[in-house]
C-alpha cells in the first residue's frame, strides 16, 4: 500500500477502533462480592484495558506519537518502560490518597503534552535521549488521569492492591496492544524508507496535534 493512502486510511482505523467506545463510559456492573477474588482482578484487568481501548483515544494518540518519531519497537519500548513507570506511582498516590489533583487541571495538561509530542515530532529531526525524563513527566500527569477514572469505579477494599494492579496491567496491555499495532501498520515496512518523515510522520502528527490543541482549549472552557 502506497504511504499517502496509508496516512489516509489511518483516521477511518482510529475511528473502527475507538469510535464504538467514545460515547460510553466505565461502568461497573457487577456485584463484586459475588465474585472470587480471580473474577474480581480479571474485572479490572478489563477495566484498564478499555480505559485504553476503546475509551482512552487521548492515551492512545500519546502513545502512537511516542512510537511515530521513531518506528520501531525497541526505541518506543523504552520510553513506555518511562511513562509505565511514571503512571504506576502517581495512579497509586492518588488511590491512596497522597494526591488529588482536580480534574479540572489534569485534563488540559494530558492534552496539552499529546500536543507538545506531536509537535516535537514535526520539528526534530531524530529521537532524542532526553525524551524518556518528558515521557515520565507526562507519564506522571497521565496516572492521575487514569486514577480519576478508577476513582469513579472505586475499589473492593478486600481486594485493593489486587484490583489496583489489575487496572494498572489493563492498562499496559491497551497501550502495548496500540504499538503493536502501530508497528504492524507502519514500522514493519515503512521504517526505514526515506519519504517516512514526509508521507507519515508529519501528516499524522499534524493531525493529532490539532486534535489535542481542541481538546486543550474544550478541557479549560
Amino acid at each position: 500500500m502506497h504511504a499517502t493512502r496509508l496516512v489516509r486510511c489511518l483516521p477511518l482505523i482510529a475511528a473502527l477502533l475507538l469510535l464504538p467506545g467514545l460515547a460510553g463510559a466505565h461502568v461497573l456492573d457487577v456485584d463484586l462480592s459475588k465474585l472470587s477474588r480471580t473474577d474480581v482482578f480479571f474485572t479490572y484487568l478489563k477495566l484498564g484495558y478499555t480505559h485504553i481501548l476503546p475509551l482512552g483515544i487521548d492515551h492512545v494518540l500519546f502513545v502512537l506519537c511516542l512510537y511515530l518519531l521513531e518506528p520501531r519497537l525497541k526505541p518506543v519500548l523504552w520510553q513506555a518502560t518511562a511513562f509505565t513507570v511514571a503512571h504506576s506511582i502517581t495512579l497509586g498516590l492518588a488511590m491512596y490518597g497522597v494526591v488529588s489533583p482536580p480534574a479540572s487541571l489534569i485534563e488540559p495538561l494530558i492534552a496539552l503534552s499529546i500536543l507538545f509530542v506531536a509537535i516535537e515530532n514535526i520539528v526534530v529531526e531524530h529521537l532524542n535521549p532526553w525524551r524518556i525524563v518528558v515521557v515520565f513527566g507526562f507519564g506522571l500527569l497521565h496516572g492521575l488521569g487514569f486514577a480519576g477514572a478508577l476513582t469513579g469505579l472505586g475499589l473492593p477494599s478486600t481486594m485493593f492492591v489486587e484490583s489496583l494492579v489489575a487496572f494498572n496491567v489493563g492498562v499496559e496491555l491497551g497501550q502495548v496492544s496500540v504499538i503493536v499495532l502501530a508497528w504492524l501498520l507502519i514500522g514493519r515496512w515503512a521504517a526505514d524508507k526515506p519519504w517516512y518523515k514526509r508521507r507519515i510522520l508529519v501528516p499524522a502528527s499534524v493531525a493529532i496535534a490539532l486534535m489535542a490543541a481542541y481538546w486543550t482549549f474544550e478541557r479549560l472552557s
